[in-house]
């Protein structure tokens, strides 16, 4: 609180303080012989932006506005204190991290000159036990709220989700979008280079044996498909003694060209047949053309693949964002999650951790009205990525079984479980960890909310979820019935 903050001592509330309190709705039906349950008011007054409390610090106070406007301001890792709303004088608040024992949600900051009644915990506490219309109006007030921040939080993990996914699909998109284009400008210029030597071919007289010899080339250059896989030393080795044999033989070009040939399966002895039909400066044409045909083709392939890799992260996208949209579907829990890991991609590869995935190949379709499947995913994978160490290590497994539940054993339950190699939960947090706005992670990282959700979102699909931490190995597993 700030230090320009004035206390009225109270010890004895006189008649202006009662006055004012019984402005207030929750204490407007008091009578005189009730009075003794404001024991401990006091009243305090604050200028315009001094702080009433701080935003995850433990509360201790219970407040009603007397006069002024009070503003309720959250932070989050990217942006500065933004103001969420505000109470007018005559309200109360703060009896909801009290009567929940759970911090300060929000900075309360005051907007104007206010004043307001002061209690303590203890006197608190007797407002709640002696003065019962004063209590249900509480309680009432209480109920509201937490709907309310019920609704907030939802939608906050929802554009939390929804950022989340932004970025993954940005970083995602970026990369192939980016080798195609390069591969496209590359492809212009190989297309120009076969244009030149085309034209130099054209005006000279070819014989049958540099013709076969060209064609028998080209066919081994293009029936190759995929650049072929070396080790290092291996390949570094191989494009070396090409380049050299390319520059005896005055080749232009012979260093560029000497790995292009190289992964096509193109060697110096391979090239042999060149350099008996072709003379003088022929024979660089013709191997300039050949490099330019094979360095075409796998330019081709880079296109189609990176196209095909944008076309996966469509389909993952639609996928994550139309789960649930349709009333009575099936949803293949493979898919949706593996839809998950392709847009989280970037931060995997940042920490470059291994994903070690078995998924069952005959899980049944899970048949439901419900939607959020995706941001349970998001949420424990999230979380798993932020807990692994650089290289770590994510296992994600998919099953079925039949429902522990059920006497008769009709019925199937999915199960799903994540689990990592991270610093685990700390013992004394793995009571709290669904607990709203509970989080392990540094102030400013953590919401506090994600857990939360994923609990109901798994309780609306008629699941559970249960966990297990110690360090080097966490693990969460989901069940859900085959048909929620």
């Amino acid at each position: 609180m700030s230090n320009q903050t004035e206390i009225v001592p109270n010890q004895q509330i006189d008649e202006a303080l009662i006055a004012k309190l019984r402005k207030a709705p929750i204490l407007s039906s008091l009578k005189d012989d009730e009075l003794s349950c404001l024991k401990g008011v006091e009243e305090i007054c604050l200028e315009k932006g001094d702080i009433l409390a701080r935003q995850g610090e433990i509360a201790h106070y219970f407040w009603i506005l007397l006069e002024g406007e009070i503003g309720f301001y959250q932070n989050t890792p990217d942006t500065e204190d933004y103001m969420i709303t505000s109470i007018p004088a005559g309200l109360a608040f703060g009896e909801v991290p009290l009567l929940s024992n759970i911090p300060n949600a929000a900075t309360l900051r005051a907007v104007s000159h206010s004043c307001l009644a002061q209690f303590n915990e203890e006197s608190f506490w007797n407002l709640m036990t002696s003065c019962p219309e004063v209590r249900r109006s509480i309680l009432g007030n209480m109920a509201a709220r937490i709907q309310k921040i019920q609704s907030m939080t939802l939608q906050k993990e929802k554009m939390a989700s929804l950022g989340t996914l932004a970025a993954g699909l940005m970083h995602e998109l970026n990369n192939p979008g980016a080798a195609a284009r390069r591969a496209a400008s590359q492809l212009r210029e190989n297309l120009m280079r076969l244009h030149k030597l085309s034209a130099r071919f054209s005006k000279a007289e070819m014989t049958a044996a540099q013709k076969q010899c060209l064609f028998d080339l080209q066919d081994q250059a293009l029936a190759g498909g995929q650049p072929q896989s070396m080790n290092s030393l291996e390949q570094s080795d191989a494009e070396e003694a090409l380049a050299e044999w390319l520059e005896t033989h005055n080749v232009q070009n012979a260093w560029t060209m000497a790995p292009t040939l190289i992964s096509v399966g193109l060697n110096a002895s391979q090239l042999e047949c060149t350099q008996e039909a072709f003379t003088g400066s022929t024979l660089s044409d013709a191997l300039n053309w050949l490099d330019a045909l094979a360095s075409s083709m796998q330019l081709v392939t880079t296109i189609e693949e990176s196209i095909g890799r944008v076309t996966d992260l469509v389909y993952a996208v639609k996928s994550y964002a139309y789960e649930g949209k349709a009333k009575n579907q099936d949803i293949d829990v493979n898919k949706s999650i593996h839809a998950t890991l392709v847009i989280l991609a970037h931060k995997l590869r940042e920490k470059e951790i291994v994903i070690e995935k078995n998924l069952a190949a005959d899980l049944p379709p899970l048949h439901s009205e419900c939607s959020g499947l995706n941001q349970i995913w998001t949420n424990l994978l999230d979380n798993s990525i932020d807990a692994v160490p650089q290289h770590g290590i994510i296992r994600v497994r998919t099953w079925s079984e039949k429902s522990p539940t059920d006497p008769d054993k009709t019925h199937t339950d999915l199960c799903i479980s994540i689990s990592d190699n991270g610093v685990g939960i700390p013992l004394e947090s793995q009571p709290h960890i669904f607990d709203p706005f509970y989080t392990t992670k540094p102030a400013g990282v953590g919401t506090g909310i994600g857990l939360g959700i994923v609990q109901r979102i798994v309780e609306q699909f008629g699941g559970t979820i249960r966990f297990s931490s110690e360090p080097g190995n966490t693990e969460f597993v989901v069940r859900i019935p085959q048909q929620s």
